[in-house]
């Protein structure tokens, strides 16, 4: 791989951290069998000190953390495992979701079904805990990508939605929101036809990543909207974190 792939994602790096925008489609790490084009395959190849702290989903693009050393790796993923790091995810989901309240929780645990493999499920006797808050905002429609005779109106409901995932379990987002009856629009796993085909990718971004810098100890949070997100919902930089027990700050 060239440099290019790398000038196309950057975000942000320094001596210790690579801060990357994922794209939509290529996997985080080297899959099973001839699955080995992936982020870290290609940014190893760029400089092979790069090392993996944490993953998203193939499908899930949005921003990302590289280590480029043995103790930044271990330094950053200890945040991650304390849950000291703030992960925000933007989605589009099916349909028209409201509000209950200002910050909504789903805890209903998440694992993975060894019948439908890669899918997971909700189990309620699962002992991990799955927490996610979120905010929907206002539904707009849009336009199916491709017909489908069963539907007579081709254009259908969306929501945009902030997510504030609690626990890191794998699908947890993609399985919370259909549990609630709202998958994602664009999931060829958890959405039913019409839902897949109202976008042209999984709709899910990694917004927000904020944790502290493992040498300077300072503070840093890296924001990058989904090119899907409504342009009058783009987050600004005046965004900030009162209290880590509920969703984004929007006063």
């Amino acid at each position: 791989m060239t440099d290019n792939f790398l000038n196309d994602i950057v975000l942000y790096q320094d001596d210790d951290i690579l801060i990357i925008n994922k794209p939509s489609g290529l996997l985080s790490v080297p899959g099973k069998g001839d699955l080995t084009d992936s982020v870290l395959t290609r940014l190893v190849a760029i400089n092979p000190h790069i090392r993996l702290v944490h993953r998203l989903d193939r499908d899930t693009s949005g921003i990302m953390v590289f280590a480029k050393n043995i103790e930044t790796q271990r330094h950053i993923s200890r945040q991650f495992e304390r849950r000291q790091t703030q992960k925000r995810y933007q989605a589009l989901v099916c349909g028209q979701l409201i509000n209950k309240t200002q910050v909504n929780p789903i805890d209903v645990p998440v694992c993975y079904d060894p019948t439908r493999p890669p899918m997971h499920q909700v189990d309620l006797t699962y002992a991990k805990q799955a927490l996610t808050y979120w905010t929907a905002h206002v539904p707009f429609r849009v336009s199916l990508t491709k017909e489908l005779p069963a539907l007579k109106n081709s254009e259908q409901w969306v929501t945009p939605v902030e997510l504030k995932p609690i626990t890191g379990r794998s699908h947890q987002l993609r399985v919370h929101l259909q549990y609630i009856g709202y998958p994602i629009a664009g999931d060829a796993l958890y959405a039913d036809a019409p839902g897949q085909q109202l976008q042209p990718r999984l709709a899910l971004h990694a917004a927000l990543l904020a944790f502290a810098h493992p040498v300077t100890q300072q503070p840093m949070t890296f924001l990058n909207n989904a090119p899907f997100w409504p342009e009058d919902l783009t987050w600004p930089e005046r965004l900030v974190f009162i209290d880590d027990s509920v969703a984004l700050d929007h006063s």
